[in-house]
């Protein structure tokens, strides 16, 4: 399952007001935003969309919208694991195959207590997080 994906785009207030026009019908809203001051370097602002799943705390999806960078390319995916250690063997099976390490496995509690992921990147640049969120346990 997909849990999150970013989307760099060139003018974040003018995309949040379309993401919420076409997906509001779906149930989809605004949910809050991440401010990156606290977070470690490369960690961008986001701009939350989710569904109403999500939005009520559960297992849904979400669109991040961040202002996109100069000749910023690629794509960034947040993929579901039912553990840590699920996060664990996909991250080595990612690097073993090549993949490039953007941030080994750890908790990443300035996103919230609990959230566990590790972070590769492809030969082309798009990335896909590999994410166990704790309050999404079955």
């Amino acid at each position: 399952m997909i849990d999150h994906v970013y989307i760099s785009v060139s003018d974040v207030e003018k995309s949040r007001d379309f993401y919420l026009a076409a997906l509001g019908p779906l149930g989809w809203r605004e949910f809050g935003s991440f401010d990156a001051s606290s977070a470690p370097e490369g960690v961008p602002d986001l701009l939350g969309i989710g569904d109403a799943t999500y939005v009520a705390g559960g297992l849904g999806s979400s669109i991040w919208l961040r202002q996109r960078k100069p000749s910023e390319t690629g794509l960034y995916v947040g993929i579901v694991c039912d553990s840590n250690e699920a996060v664990n063997a996909a991250y080595a099976a990612a690097i073993t195959a090549g993949g490039i390490d953007e941030g080994a496995p750890a908790d990443r509690t300035y996103f919230a207590p609990g959230y566990y992921a590790a972070n590769v990147a492809d030969f082309d640049g798009n990335r896909l997080e590999f994410v166990h969120k704790a309050w999404n346990e079955k």
